[in-house]
Formats: structure tokens, sequence, C-alpha cells
């Protein structure tokens, strides 16, 4: 469990609520650390949507491959 404070999908306003709307209301812990920054979030999901979805030599499943490797790597559990 996360030990920052985050704003849950019923507690969200303007663009968080937007961005939970988006994204379905369901958003991984990782992700909705930056709730109480919006702005920072958008900036996370464009970040990722660039790397992961954008025109690349890689291919998606490359692309996830290398960043599950270097998670592992880390030690991150996600």
């Amino acid at each position: 469990m996360a030990r920052i404070k985050m704003v849950q999908p019923g507690e969200a306003r303007g663009k968080m609520a937007e961005i939970y709307k988006k994204s379905g209301g369901n958003l991984p812990n990782i992700l909705k650390i930056h709730s109480l920054n919006p702005r920072s979030l958008q900036a996370h999901l464009d970040y990722y949507r660039a790397i992961m979805l954008g025109r690349s030599p890689l291919t998606r499943e490359l692309r996830e491959m290398i960043a599950t490797v270097v998670s592992e790597i880390n030690g991150c559990v996600y």
C-alpha cells in the first residue's frame, strides 16, 4: 500500500476526474501517486504513450520485454 496520499476516483474533481474517466477509473497505484498533481500524472501518461506506443523501430512487444527486464533488475514489482 502506498504511503502517499492519493485521490480516489470518487473524490476526484477537475482534471483528475477527467483522467480517471478516460482510464475507466482504473489506475495502478504507481500512477495514482500523481493524483495530487494531475499535470504530473498527465505528463507521466504522455511520456509512457510516447515511449511505448509511439513510432519506433522496436515492436511494442520488444519494448514491453525491455521494460519488464529493467523492472526486474531494479527490483520493481510493477
